[in-house]
């Protein structure tokens, strides 16, 4: 390895939900290249293949003048949402059946088995009597049925002694992977604690087939990089801390976008908003860095002890669904949160299929409910579709790769409810008018079909408000209204966003009639006024459109960055490697000061048991750092000694001391 220069070429990688992006990055010259390629979710490898080999080609580069890889993935988050990963088995030391029902691990177990085994520790990291004979018999009969183990023993972060000793006899006898909960926290909460490294021993082997998949690839191309990848903290990691710890990576792109988004402007503070297809995140960067859910990341459902960006994610996008208000004189435009495919993507491939449907609707005497509206099957595979019911199987049986008008698929109303359960089930797509369509309609996009979107664009316009109205005179007046519906909303989820940091009912606030005033501007005698103490960065493809009339609803700058379509492959690799180490001291008793490392020391002096834990955890965080990929990281240490007094004298009650590591990986010699 060397010392980075100004001339190196770093290639940063995001797989998200729609597209896989790439860029290629210099500190001298910046963004040298940019691509996109369709996130292929049976291999992500092939989507990464397509972005890289693009970029390599308009860049013109030699692959071996490539330094330093780094990537950015939603696949770990992605897996915890759709309940997917590997079959483990749950060990418990010191935990009872009651602990199951804490936290949602039982939940999270679901069928896979659990092993409970005596033994555990104290606050203060005094031992009970460990028996792992109860895992020595279940070793046996578990055999091949499982791909990992996770192990969780009682105060673990004040004494692993039992979790090593579990920790080791599994990969002795087994050779399957293990998580021990003290690697991944050292937090209190012993049933989350378990939670999480169960997720983390579910994840292993996915995240090492991408990995895997990726660094195959890489070789094969003749880039001979390290390969590193974003924590859902923003801080880079290498590939092979990643292997073992892959639950750090859920959030991963959202926390790549914050890190690109500080990048490309240079601001410290700001309010970061991202908008997609299907959904808008929205966080805020404080001093620098990404604000971090201090109760720890959520994820399909369950709350873990993963340090990760607080975000917030909205059902807002380019193809978020378009209808109207109900049961109004003047329908307002609600927009999402379900995506549709836009009438003008569903154009591409079925042109004549689509226009020749949206004409045949113009020329009805007065306007459908179902106008506008199809829907094509998703292509996934014929077992993905048993279990339908009867009336399931019927409606399914009408659809096919072509997308076929609801008004004649649907025989009732009564059937739309059957078609949800289709689109939520991943079998159907619902093709319908969306923001994208009126971006087409109205010059502003350009790569779909532009005519498909205005046929459905005059459809929507024609449809009636509670006074028997057409809602819109034309094609055009209708698109500007929802173009300009998606930038109101965008506003109003960025101030929630702000509102719910600030400690209040996000939601709540943004609806309330004063602060809908306040963005409207209204002229009253009280004149109200709202404005955010921070720019906005706005991210995304679409960004530059959606976002050009955001300043004045939320009161400051709306910056959208050169480089905002890819935002998160930067911010992969213009990230720092960044890990920390802890330990506590106890007093267990009056003199005695308990150093909770394994093994477990006692000190008798308060300035002694200190002064080795911070060697302590100097040391641990060096090589944390050296093992994340990290060329010579630099040292903090923070001391939070806790004290009381009593009857005017000094009580000593617990110390903590943290050391945090940081630098820029280390790049190809």
């Amino acid at each position: 390895m060397t010392a980075q220069t100004s001339s190196s070429l770093f290639l940063g990688i995001d797989t998200g939900g729609t597209y896989t992006d790439a860029v290629l990055w210099s500190h001298k010259d910046g963004v040298a290249a940019k691509a996109k390629s369709l996130t292929t979710r049976h291999d992500l490898a092939i989507g990464i293949a397509g972005a890289v080999e693009t970029v390599l080609a308009s860049a013109a580069v030699d692959p071996s003048a490539i330094k330093l890889v780094s990537m950015s993935t939603t696949l770990a988050t992605n897996a915890l949402v759709e309940g997917q990963g590997g079959r483990v088995a749950l060990v418990m030391i010191g935990f009872s059946e009651q602990d199951l029902a804490r936290d949602g691990l039982e939940s999270a177990l679901g069928t896979d088995p659990v092993v409970f085994c005596p033994g555990g520790h104290d606050v203060h990291g005094n031992a009970a009597s460990l028996d792992l004979s109860g895992l020595e018999t279940a070793l046996v009969e578990l055999g091949g049925s499982i791909s990992g183990f996770a192990v969780c023993a009682y105060f673990a972060t004040r004494n692993s002694a039992h979790e090593i000793a579990a920790r080791d006899l599994i990969r002795e006898r087994t050779g399957l992977p293990v998580t021990a909960s003290h690697e991944l926290s050292s937090k209190l909460g012993g049933p989350r604690r378990a939670l999480t490294t169960l997720l983390n021993a579910r994840l292993i082997s996915m995240i090492d087939r991408l990995i895997s998949a990726t660094e195959g690839f890489l070789e094969a191309r003749g880039i001979r990089a390290p390969l590193m990848v974003v924590r859902g903290d923003g801080a880079l990691v290498s590939a092979a801390f990643a292997r073992h710890r892959p639950i750090e990576t859920i959030l991963s792109g959202p926390a790549a976008s914050l890190v690109g988004a500080r990048h490309m402007t240079g601001l410290d503070d700001a309010v970061v908003s991202d908008i997609g297809g299907t959904t808008t995140d929205v966080a805020v960067l404080d001093k620098g860095r990404p604000r971090l859910d201090p109760e720890g990341a959520t994820v399909g459902g369950y709350r873990t002890m993963v340090e990760a960006v607080a975000m917030r994610t909205f059902g807002l996008g380019g193809d978020s669904e378009v209808a109207f208000e109900e049961g109004s004189l003047a329908p307002r435009i609600i927009l999402g949160p379900r995506r549709l495919v836009p009438v003008s993507l569903a154009a591409v491939d079925h042109e004549q299929a689509v226009v020749d449907v949206l004409e045949r609707q113009l020329r009805g005497s007065s306007p459908g409910r179902l106008d506008g509206r199809l829907v094509v099957r998703t292509g996934v595979p014929d077992r993905l579709a048993a279990g339908l019911t009867a009336a399931e199987q019927k409606l399914f049986a009408l659809m096919s790769r072509v997308p076929q008008p609801l008004d004649r698929v649907l025989a009732s109303n009564a059937q739309l409810a059957t078609l949800n359960r289709l689109v939520s089930r991943g079998l159907a797509h619902i093709v319908g008018f969306t923001p994208s369509d009126a971006a087409h309609v109205l010059g502003l996009q350009a790569n779909w079909n532009a005519g498909a979107a205005r046929l459905a664009a005059e459809l929507f316009a024609r449809r009636r408000d509670g006074r028997g109205q057409a809602v819109a005179p034309t094609p055009e007046a209708i698109s500007a209204r929802v173009l300009s519906a998606l930038t109101r909303r965008s506003a109003e989820v960025i101030l929630e966003t702000a509102f719910a940091e600030d400690g209040l009912d996000g939601t709540a606030t943004v609806a309330h009639s004063l602060i809908q005033r306040a963005m409207d501007a209204h002229q009253g005698i009280a004149r109200l006024s709202l404005a955010l103490d921070r720019p906005v960065i706005g991210l995304g493809a679409s960004a530059p459109l959606h976002y050009a009339g955001l300043e004045p609803l939320v009161g400051n700058r709306c910056i959208v960055p050169t480089d905002t379509d890819v935002a998160n492959a930067l911010g992969a690799v213009v990230g720092q490697v960044r890990v920390s180490a802890e330990a506590t001291v106890t007093q267990p008793e009056e003199g005695l000061f308990r150093l909770s490392v394994t093994p477990a020391t006692v000190f008798q002096d308060e300035a002694a048991a200190l002064d080795v834990a911070e060697t302590h955890v100097r040391q641990r965080a060096m090589a944390l750092a050296l093992e994340a990929g990290a060329e010579m990281p630099e040292l903090t240490i923070e001391r939070d000694v806790r004290t009381a007094t009593i009857e005017g004298q000094r009580r000593f009650i617990e110390a903590h001391i943290v050391a945090v590591a940081s630098g820029r990986p280390s790049i190809a010699a």
